[in-house]
């Protein structure tokens, strides 16, 4: 019982130094891996990501993992990350396997309750992103669009002097029925 507050200085010392490097380390390899990192996560780098906090924190309060192997996995996440998105960003077929497809749940004036049903998703959430982009009336909505990295994107009815829209708005809803 008498371990609760304070275990020992050498202990807490270690801790301290070692939680300062894996901090500096991850922000450095962040810095240099890009915005990929810290940007709306899909699927796939949310795993990496909690894989790598999972590692610093196991490489700060475990003794029995030394910092430089640590270090090492922190660093091979990293490497791996960066080399599967790099391939997915040239092979459409990959990049399909590792990410989930976009997948529209409301169009023209319809929820689309099998879609919702197989992204788990209510009513309720895609008019809170509705209502959130400031659109008040299910009528201003062409489609509601469920991205790869969970995000609602809202899609509104082109108005009668934007012929522009029309086209621009067809074009990134078809690939998607």
């Amino acid at each position: 019982m008498d371990m609760i507050f304070f275990d020992n200085i050498d202990k807490l010392g270690r801790i301290v130094l070692t939680s300062v490097m894996v901090y500096v380390l991850i922000v450095l390899v962040t810095k240099v891996s890009g915005k990929r990192s810290t940007s709306q996560l899909n699927n796939f780098d949310w795993v990496v990501t909690v894989m790598i906090g999972s590692l610093g924190a196991s490489t700060i309060l475990l003794k029995d993992v030394p910092f430089i192997e640590g270090v090492s996995s922190i660093l091979v996440l990293y490497l791996l990350q960066f080399l599967v998105t790099k391939y997915a960003s040239v092979s459409p077929q990959f990049s399909n396997f590792i990410l989930s497809e976009p997948r529209i749940v409301f169009y023209q004036g319809q929820f689309l309750p099998d879609a919702m049903r197989s992204e788990r998703l209510t009513r309720q959430e895609i008019e809170c992103a509705m209502r959130s982009q400031g659109i008040n009336s299910f009528d201003d909505v062409e489609a509601v669009v469920f991205e790869s990295d969970a995000k609602l994107t809202i899609i509104p009815k082109p108005t009668d002097d934007t012929h522009s829209k029309e086209n621009t708005i067809s074009q990134t809803i078809k690939p998607l029925m």
